[in-house]
């Protein structure tokens, strides 16, 4: 009977011990990770596993009716890889790529069979490389060569042109984690507007900070990026900034639960669609279309005009950086004003 009674014991115990190792609230966190890693997964593979060009802008210089048939010969290749449109002259072709309105043009030559490519690396190798194939394909069937120039060429020591996502995904993390080291230090949620206040502007300090030193070590450091210094340095504060001041908002909000949706949003969402590994014209739509207004996404296309495009085409970008980093200052002073309120209206009340 004695024995029974001690493994029941023992049982109930154990029990115990599992309700007060794994409360309620740590299960709904752990379910939200488990959540948050499937959502990694399947964002990273599919927007990565199988990169395809998608109506890449894309120019066509030709003389009368030529244009109009290499067009015409471009469009239609399989599965619309390309979106072609005329323009006048090679002059017209390269300031169009400078200025980012397409990411490549065919020059025919009508005197011979040997025509001119001209693609910008600075942009994306992997989308250079890719349009030299179509094209080279195209002209083939043609009975025409081409030659590649690179009007915007990726530095020699900028792997694959992947330097400036890196970049941007350093200051990002520098970002969500100083926010989140911030909150969690003295609670989720700021107590009340100073508090806030003083988290955000420790906040801009470390931007500033760390946008100097990422912009040094890419440049002047190791050589990684052309372009100067303090254009980089004021893109690196301003995407650091509002990765952190949207994690702010999103727990001052939410809690603890707003980490997660800070890395929902930066590294599982934003990462993935940013046209790092691969231009956002090689994406799936779904990647494509919500890339450019993340931070990562915006970060990654002005670091690059930044570095290869003499600053061209950076205005969206910007405002969609600083949307981020006004939307979440003001959400972040909102909710510490709206949890003051509320917890001296509860005051009375605990009184009583």
């Amino acid at each position: 009977m004695s024995h029974t009674t001690g493994a029941a014991s023992r049982k109930g115990s154990f029990l115990d011990e599992v309700r007060d190792a794994v409360t309620p609230r740590a299960t709904l966190l752990v379910l939200g990770v488990l959540a948050l890693q499937l959502l990694f997964i399947a964002s990273y593979v599919g927007a990565l596993h199988d990169p395809k060009p998608r109506d890449v802008p894309f120019g066509v210089v030709a003389p009368g009716a030529a244009a109009g048939r290499t067009v015409a010969q471009l469009e239609g290749l399989p599965g619309t890889p390309l979106d072609p449109r005329a323009v006048r002259d090679e002059a017209g072709a390269r300031k169009k790529i400078m200025d980012r309105e397409i990411d490549g043009a065919l020059v025919v030559d009508p005197r011979g069979t040997r025509d001119t490519l001209l693609v910008a690396s600075g942009g994306g190798t992997a989308l250079a490389t890719t349009l030299k194939g179509l094209v080279t394909e195209a002209e083939r069937a043609e009975r025409r060569t081409v030659r590649t120039v690179d009007v915007a060429p990726a530095s020699p020591r900028d792997f694959d042109g992947l330097s400036s996502f890196y970049l941007v995904v350093g200051w990002c993390v520098g970002g969500y984690l100083c926010a989140s080291i911030l909150a969690i230090s003295t609670g989720a949620r700021p107590a009340n507007p100073r508090r806030a206040a003083i988290r955000l502007i420790v906040m801009a300090l470390v931007a500033i900070v760390g946008g100097l030193g990422g912009a040094v070590i890419v440049g002047p450091v190791l050589g990684a990026l052309p372009g100067g210094v303090a254009d980089l340095w004021g893109l690196g504060a301003l995407v650091t900034f509002a990765v952190g001041a949207a994690t702010l908002a999103l727990q001052g909000v939410f809690g603890i639960v707003g980490i997660g949706l800070a890395i929902l949003l930066v590294v599982i969402a934003g990462n993935p669609s940013a046209g790092g590994a691969f231009p956002l014209p090689m994406l799936p739509p779904f990647w494509k279309a919500i890339g450019p207004a993340l931070p990562p996404g915006a970060g990654t296309w002005a670091a690059r005009s930044v570095a290869y495009f003499r600053s061209n085409d950076l205005t969206l970008s910007l405002l969609v950086l600083w949307a981020w980093a006004v939307a979440g200052t003001a959400l972040t002073m909102l909710a510490s004003a709206l949890r003051r309120r509320r917890d001296e209206a509860e005051l009375p009340t605990q009184a009583g």
